[in-house]
């Protein structure tokens, strides 16, 4: 049987989860996860569905036959095949934890996505990526070559097909160009002392003010520098007793998990932007599983 995802954002209103389980029933589809949810202060419904196909039913079957459901609610709907691995592009600059953490993951199958290239300003993990079988491009970026820059990253992206750029510790603002022509589609990790600790060595200004968590926030990128919709966040706590190297250490054991987290739900379709937020269903219990090995 062949798996699907279906993914629905529409105004709230009676009949639409019975209408979408009525077309997949016609179509001899059977449900295996369903997650919902009304915000009642916007009106917006979002909906994910898996289900499979008993008789056979193709994608372009199911999607041609569902346009009427989704003109009928004024849905944004799509339905994609569970099984095909989105591609993506990772951006690193001299902090290696998140990248050599998401490669772990890809390698033994927890992260079921198409690595295409591995893009850097710097050339300290070239070695690490091309023992992986995975394109390596160093791309200098300085104030002065930045335009031609980005457009060579986008080259990248265009060529390779794409649909997702992680950055994993990144440290390069990016255009406003960029963030709008990825909107949604690129994805970033920092430490959530923001806005408190600015600039250089935030965990030791951290520790100089006595805090006692460590968190970390991963999030779509927009043209606003790390204020897009949040996906993903976790913290750590600290006590007196530990340094500033102990702060650091910390604080990228929760960086690497906060941002395989937010990868992996972006992935598998779970993520739904609700305007400056997101709505992130999370894996049913038993079925996450399943989803790490696509």
């Amino acid at each position: 049987m062949t798996a699907y995802t279906l993914r629905v954002t529409c105004p709230s209103t009676r009949g639409i989860v019975a209408a979408v389980s009525a077309f997949l029933a016609d179509h001899g589809c059977n449900i295996t996860d369903s997650a919902q949810f009304d915000d009642a202060l916007t009106g917006k419904f979002f909906m994910r569905m898996s289900f499979a196909s008993e008789t056979g039913a193709t994608l372009e079957d199911l999607q041609t036959g569902f346009a009427p459901v989704s003109e009928k609610f004024g849905m944004e709907s799509e339905i994609v095949d569970a099984s095909r691995r989105k591609k993506v592009i990772i951006m690193v600059s001299r902090f290696g934890h998140c990248l050599n953490d998401l490669l772990y993951r890809w390698r033994i199958g927890a992260l079921p996505v198409d690595i295409v290239a591995v893009i850097s300003n710097h050339m300290d993990y070239q070695k690490v990526v091309v023992n992986h079988d995975i394109p390596f491009h160093c791309i200098k970026v300085t104030k002065e070559n930045k335009p031609e820059a980005e457009a060579q990253q986008m080259r990248i992206v265009h060529e390779t097909g794409a649909e997702l750029i992680v950055l994993a510790r990144y440290m390069q603002v990016l255009s406003d160009q960029m963030c709008r022509e990825m909107s949604g589609r690129i994805i970033n990790i920092h430490h959530s002392f923001l806005p408190s600790f600015k600039g250089a060595n935030p965990y030791k200004q951290a520790y100089e003010r006595g805090v006692k968590l460590i968190g970390a926030t991963s999030h779509y990128v927009t043209a606003d520098l790390d204020e897009g919709p949040i996906i993903e966040q976790d913290t750590t706590r600290v006590t007196h007793a530990q340094s500033p190297s102990d702060y650091v250490a910390l604080g990228r054991d929760v960086e690497s998990a906060v941002l395989a987290r937010a990868v992996h739900a972006h992935i598998h379709d779970r993520v739904f932007l609700n305007g400056d937020k997101t709505v992130v269903f999370p894996a049913s219990p038993g079925g996450y599983a399943s989803e790490r090995m696509g």
